[in-house]
């Protein structure tokens, strides 16, 4: 009923969109009259209307180039496997020296992989980058199964086999506990597609740690109470028709919750840079938020799974954790180099949350080991933005090469 509700809305909604795309297109000629300023603002607001949804499809990498040594080169992204819940996605790119590899592994959390743009075009300049590219749950047919916190953990060891011996793995905010487990279990069984290195960022590891606003939420609601009421079933208009899912637009919500203010105040400066002419400065505005306005939903069983075993239990942290009904032992880990990176004004996952993984990882000598704390950054610029580029992602190059 809830999906079905939010639909409903926006159906109700396309035929304003479309006027105000329509009459925006005229404005110049219908209002030839009015002041230049007067029908700046008009088309602002039309604008404004015309830009009122979310999208459900996944936008575009769009890097076609980087500047790789001493030269800009073509990039190319390209499947290297296709799973139901998830592609393999691999950037290529024509350079003279082969580079680390280099698996990120995006959160699976109500956004495209997408959102990690950045991350992606800045290790581009010195790594062989690949990305876990999840698909949208109401995309996948019922008959492709469920998807939980253990068939994640499994899709990350299969990527880790399909890019092969001597790679080195990223994750990113919420997978932190997903990735930390794979590498573990192929530790213990020696596997030789194990990682040379694993980067965590800003990721729950152990939620109990500093709890923010997120954490304690997740902890104060029982899972009855988030079965009863965020999760929905996908309309029959969609190929996941009947599949039960958290859907994103309710994650969205949260999200925009916790920072109104700031969403606010960004949605009036971009009115007034269109009002104004401001192109450039508008754009920039409009590309962060139809990046954030894409949106994709998760299966029910991973939602739950998540808020269970990672917020409520912190199985991991407790050393409680298992896959396929056996232990999952941190400690297994003794060759794979250790980079933590967290936010000093992460207000989604605190500080000590990601470190935790150094008491866990209690086997790897101390020069395998490394924390770095980013001053002064929340918690999407512990992966986006001039500190990432300029102060975080140097540590993380160097953690990488020195496992090479």
């Amino acid at each position: 009923m809830m999906y079905r509700a939010y639909q409903l809305q926006d159906d109700l909604m396309e035929p304003v969109r479309f006027f105000a795309r329509q009459l925006k297109a005229t404005t110049d000629t219908f209002l030839w009259s009015w002041p230049e300023e007067g029908r700046r603002r008009f088309k602002a607001g039309l604008e404004m209307v015309e830009r009122f949804e979310l999208s459900h499809a996944r936008p575009e990498f769009d890097i076609t180039e980087v500047m790789s040594g001493n030269r800009l080169v073509p990039v190319t992204a390209e499947i290297a496997l296709d799973l139901p819940f998830g592609q393999l996605l691999h950037f290529t790119k024509d350079v003279d020296t082969p580079q680390p590899r280099v698996l990120v592994v995006a959160p699976l959390s109500g956004h495209f992989a997408t959102l990690l743009r950045g991350t992606v075009q800045t290790l581009l300049r010195d790594h062989d980058v690949y990305i876990t590219d999840w698909t949208n749950a109401r995309d996948v047919p019922v008959e492709a199964g469920s998807f939980g916190v253990e068939d994640y953990i499994g899709y990350i060891i299969r990527f880790l086999e399909e890019i092969g011996p001597g790679a080195h793995v990223l994750a990113v905010c919420q997978p932190c506990v997903q990735t930390l487990a794979a590498v573990a279990i192929m530790s213990e069984e020696k596997h030789p597609d194990t990682p040379l290195s694993m980067t965590l960022m800003a990721g729950p590891i152990d939620p109990r740690e500093s709890p923010t606003e997120v954490n304690e939420f997740a902890v104060a609601k029982s899972l009855a109470w988030f079965q009863r009421s965020v999760i929905t079933t996908v309309p029959s208009r969609y190929a996941g028709g009947g599949r039960r899912v958290y859907p994103g637009f309710l994650q969205l919500t949260a999200f925009m919750a916790m920072n109104m203010d700031r969403h606010s105040r960004a949605h009036e400066h971009l009115y007034e840079h269109l009002a104004h002419g401001r192109d450039e400065e508008a754009r920039k505005i409009k590309d962060f938020y139809d990046e954030y306005f894409a949106i994709l939903d998760l299966t029910e069983e991973f939602y739950i799974e998540t808020i269970d075993r990672v917020f409520h239990k912190a199985e991991l942290a407790r050393g409680a954790f298992t896959y396929k009904g056996k232990p999952v032992n941190p400690g297994a880990i003794t060759r794979t180099a250790l980079l933590t990176v967290e936010g000093g004004r992460d207000d989604i996952c605190a500080l000590g949350q990601t470190s935790a993984a150094h008491e866990l990882c209690n086997s790897l000598r101390p020069h395998l080991k490394r924390h770095h704390m980013q001053a002064n950054v929340g918690h999407y610029g512990v992966f986006n933005g001039k500190r990432w580029e300029r102060e975080i992602y140097p540590v993380v190059r160097n953690m990488i090469l020195s496992m090479e």
